[in-house]
C-alpha cells in the first residue's frame, strides 16, 4: 500500500474505533436546472396555500427549535 492509502486506513480504523462507521448517502445534485425549477415550483405552491394555521404552526415549531439551543 502507499503512504496514503495506509494513512486513510489508519484513519478510518481510529474512527471506527471510536463507535463510528462510514455512511453514503445521496442527496438531490443542486447544479441541475430541474432541482432549481422544482424548489420554485414547490415555493409557488407553499405561498398559494395561505394557510394561516399551517403557517402559525410552522413558525412556532422553528422558533422552538431555535430558541432551546438543539438547532445548530
Amino acid at each position: 500500500m502507499n503512504k496514503v492509502a495506509d494513512r486513510v486506513r489508519k484513519h478510518r480504523q481510529q474512527l471506527r474505533m471510536s463507535g463510528l462507521r462510514p455512511v453514503q448517502i445521496w442527496v438531490p445534485d443542486t447544479r441541475l436546472p430541474h432541482f432549481r425549477e422544482e424548489c420554485r415550483r414547490q415555493s409557488h405552491l407553499a405561498m398559494a396555500t395561505q394557510d394561516k394555521e399551517t403557517d402559525t404552526l410552522l413558525e412556532n415549531a422553528i422558533n422552538e427549535l431555535a430558541d432551546s439551543g438543539d438547532w445548530e
